[in-house]
């Protein structure tokens, strides 16, 4: 059986749709604003700023060298040592929008971390935020220290707590101004010493840690735990700062910055100025890594992010911890040639030697990464 209308509906079935198209795409535009306004259980790594650790910030009102050397003679430099950073947009206090969120999935520069895993539950966002200071001001420290001793300039150093976390294993048991001497009979002079002490420790049987604490010597019981977030480690929950006694006065200015990451670059800026060699020789490097009194160089996170601000303030090449190598291949931007490193003599070498032709991908090998997916001379 046939229907037969007696007009031509086209007009008509247009003029539907194009109401229902009007009223999908408003639905959806009401959609997107909405989720622009309800926070996302999410915080987004962004590429940041760089700082030339060779040349000079604004701090205040006042324009300052990034690092000031005093009480032994500097030489200029004709390049530019590039510390990374990362930019987070949200906090446990403040989380960004579900919008942001979403273009934060689809943009390979970003990435999106839910807020638990950014900022573990049982830590405030200011203890997080403190404890960030501590470890940038305790990387400072320890990049002086590897520069002079790769100088080969003689210091002296303790270990001094400067907090112990709330609800932490030392809370009540380590106090402020103790200085750590030995931990489970063993000689703690710095960070890193003491981590590795921690570690072998681990979390079964109490350690013994033996402080100064106003004059007197102390022994004391701390059970170690696991840490929170993503690597978990034995932890006794305390921010511990390097005190050294330095020959030469080193300056460090930098602001709102925290963390650790800034040590390897902080360390090559005080070597370099130190160097009557322009070790730069008028290129742009940049880099990231912690450092500590013995030049070892450690992985960090967001190194993804960091060789994207680094290409984008004009260097050609990057350090990279060598630990960090599987988080590099592959992601590396069309422009950067990166340069793996475990130690700062490495770093030194890689900068006085790889620019001229030098390929160093030895380190990368013992990961399993083929040296030419690094970078190509």
């Amino acid at each position: 059986m046939a229907i037969f209308e007696t007009g031509d509906p086209s007009d008509q079935v247009q003029r539907r749709s194009r109401v229902a198209g009007w009223l999908m795409l408003a639905f959806t535009a009401a959609i997107i604003v909405g989720l622009s306004f309800f926070p996302a259980p999410y915080v987004i790594d962004n590429p940041g700023p760089t700082y030339d650790t060779l040349g000079s910030v604004s701090v205040g009102d006042e324009e300052m060298e990034l690092i000031l050397i005093v009480g032994e003679e500097t030489f200029e430099a004709t390049g530019s040592l590039l510390l990374t950073t990362v930019t987070r947009s949200g906090n446990p206090e403040s989380l960004p929008g579900w919008f942001d969120v979403l273009q934060g999935w689809f943009d390979p520069t970003r990435t999106v971390i839910p807020v638990d895993v950014a900022y573990p539950p049982g830590i405030s966002f200011e203890q997080n935020r403190e404890a960030a200071t501590i470890e940038m001001e305790t990387s400072q420290q320890e990049a002086v220290a590897a520069a002079l001793d790769y100088l080969g300039i003689a210091y002296t150093s303790r270990m001094v707590v400067s907090q112990a976390m709330e609800g932490g294993p030392s809370e009540g048991v380590l106090l402020p101004g103790d200085v750590i001497v030995s931990a489970n009979g063993m000689a703690v002079d710095t960070v890193s010493v003491l981590r590795g002490i921690i570690a072998d420790s681990g979390v079964v049987s109490p350690m013994t840690i033996t402080v100064e604490r106003e004059g007197s010597v102390v022994d004391v019981s701390v059970l170690p735990r696991m840490s929170e977030g993503q690597e978990r480690v034995p932890m006794v929950g305390i921010l511990v700062s390097g005190t050294y006694d330095f020959p030469v006065d080193v300056d460090i200015a930098l602001d709102n910055v925290g963390g650790p990451s800034a040590g390897l670059m902080f360390a090559l800026g005080i070597v370099e100025k130190l160097s009557p060699a322009d070790i730069t020789q008028g290129k742009v490097f940049a880099g990231t890594g912690t450092i500590d009194a013995q030049g070892s160089i450690g992985p960090i996170g967001g190194i993804r992010h960091k060789m994207h601000g680094a290409l984008n303030d004009g260097a050609t090449w990057f350090f990279a911890p060598a630990d960090n190598c599987p988080d590099v291949v592959g992601h590396i931007p069309d422009g950067l040639q990166v340069i793996p490193v475990a130690t700062l003599e490495e770093a030194m070498d890689g900068a006085g030697e790889h620019p001229r032709g030098r390929t160093r991908c030895r380190v990368c090998r013992f990961v399993g990464i083929p040296p030419a997916s690094l970078f190509v001379d």
